[in-house]
């Protein structure tokens, strides 16, 4: 078990590091997951989005990759974006490396869910009509 890399940053995310600081000869599976910036939410269209980050994010998102890493035995990896997105940019991307597909699809899957309940990110969207909300507060 380990994390590989645990970071919030305000700049690109670069989904072949994440990718690579997971990844070993011994890994028969590698899931990369990319939470990407959509052109919509509920029906209407959004022109871009901004990311505001607790000081504690970096701390919380480090605990939700050990606790993960911990309860699978595996390699761990994910980076959270701040500031502003536009549409087609990576806000998460988080990896996770095993020896067969299953596991690592399952850890990948529980990383992603433990990142979205429990770290104090905020996200404001920016609609088409000039209308923006903050979600999640």
């Amino acid at each position: 078990m380990s994390v590989m890399l645990a970071t919030i940053t305000a700049e690109p995310i670069d989904e072949a590091v994440v990718r690579g600081s997971v990844e070993t000869p011994r890994s028969g599976a590698v899931v990369l997951f990319c939470g990407i910036v959509r052109d919509h939410d509920r029906g209407r269209g959004i022109r871009r989005l901004d990311y505001q980050a607790h000081p504690d994010a970096d701390r919380l998102l480090a605990e939700c990759c050990a606790e993960v890493a911990e309860s699978s035995g595996l390699r761990v990896a994910a980076v959270h974006r701040i500031g502003s997105l536009e549409i087609g940019d990576v806000a998460l991307c988080a990896a996770v490396a095993a020896a067969h597909r299953r596991e690592a699809f399952d850890a990948c899957e529980e990383l992603v869910e433990r990142i979205k309940h429990s770290l104090p990110i905020w996200k404001r969207q920016y609609f088409d009509d000039g209308i923006s909300e903050w979600v999640g507060l």
